[in-house]
């Protein structure tokens, strides 16, 4: 049994479901809305004007209040608009299935039987490879 190959296998099957699809087709759509775009490049330069002040020699409080507000007021622009709402939505869903497909490798690995794995809802606490809270 060569397991890379089984691997690159599980990648096209990956590929092939559903809601990797929808994700795809979400992805491609918010890459090519140009008014999400310019949204998003606007937050990032905000972003960038926000992170300037507060390094600055004598940060402005008031400025850089304003400047948090603003950024707020972006990034709740951006969140609200449905083609990121899609893209989010696609994104969660993916996320979630790789997450599990990682729970059972590494059970696997673990030498746990891979047909008795549950999907796990539980937080660790960091949210850098979450598929989101449910």
């Amino acid at each position: 049994m060569d397991v890379i190959k089984l691997t690159r296998e599980l990648g096209k099957a990956i590929q092939e479901d559903d809601g990797y699809k929808l994700f795809a087709a979400a992805k491609e759509k918010a890459d090519n809305d140009t008014e999400l775009q310019d949204l998003i490049g606007k937050f990032n330069l905000k972003r960038m004007d926000l992170s300037n002040a507060v390094t600055a020699s004598e940060p402005d409080q008031a400025k850089l209040e304003q400047l948090d507000k603003e950024l707020k007021e972006l990034y709740d622009t951006v969140m609200s608009n449905p083609t990121m709402i899609e893209f989010n939505a696609t994104k969660q869903a993916v996320d979630s299935m790789m997450s599990f497909i990682n729970q059972i490798l590494t059970a696997s690995v673990n030498g746990e039987d891979p047909f008795l794995v549950e999907e796990a809802h539980d937080c660790g606490g960091n949210c850098g490879s979450c598929g989101g809270c449910h």
